[in-house]
């Protein structure tokens, strides 16, 4: 067994356990709470088992769930950006979290580091078939609580959530 190897894997699995604090702003479906990145992702590579029959073109579903399993880490280091917030700058994101892909991958060995680090970037570019199906997973994700929620933003104190259905999801037409 290379020790130095299995040590710098174990220390990435302890780094990237931090992105299970990283809080996002969509609530779980049954809006007891908001989800944090690692269950997104979590879901995200679900959705990418089941929903890869129903892309245009084939995916390498493996491809795809590594992709959505790591495309938040880097917000370890860079935190959660919301979209649509106005007072985002994509290109200082953009270089946080690249500074963040390099140093939370580059934890690994090199050959782990260097494919996980070319997934997110490939997912980041979203110019594979691949990575476009990772990405429209990830946007359709929160609208699926969204829809959950009939459009209304679920507040954590509104009591007549507490009253609502606790099926799922509503019927598809």
């Amino acid at each position: 067994m290379n020790q130095e190897r299995i040590r710098q894997q174990i220390v990435f699995i302890c780094e990237i356990d931090k992105v299970k604090q990283i809080m996002r702003r969509t609530l779980l479906m049954d809006s007891s709470r908001r989800e944090n990145d690692a269950e997104h992702s979590w879901h995200l590579a679900m959705m990418a088992l089941l929903l890869a029959e129903y892309s245009d073109e084939p995916v390498d579903v493996a491809r795809v769930i590594k992709m959505v399993l790591i495309h938040d880490l880097v917000e370890i280091d860079a935190g959660a950006t919301f979209l649509y917030a106005s007072d985002r700058n994509a290109a200082d994101t953009r270089a946080a979290e690249e500074a963040a892909a390099e140093r939370i991958f580059g934890l690994l060995p090199f050959d782990q580091g260097t494919e996980l680090k070319e997934l997110w970037q490939e997912f980041e570019a979203k110019q594979t078939t691949d990575a476009r199906f990772a990405g429209a997973l990830d946007r359709l994700q929160p609208l699926l609580h969204n829809y959950r929620w009939e459009g209304r933003p679920p507040r954590p104190r509104d009591q007549s959530l507490l009253e609502c259905d606790p099926s799922p999801c509503p019927q598809f037409p």
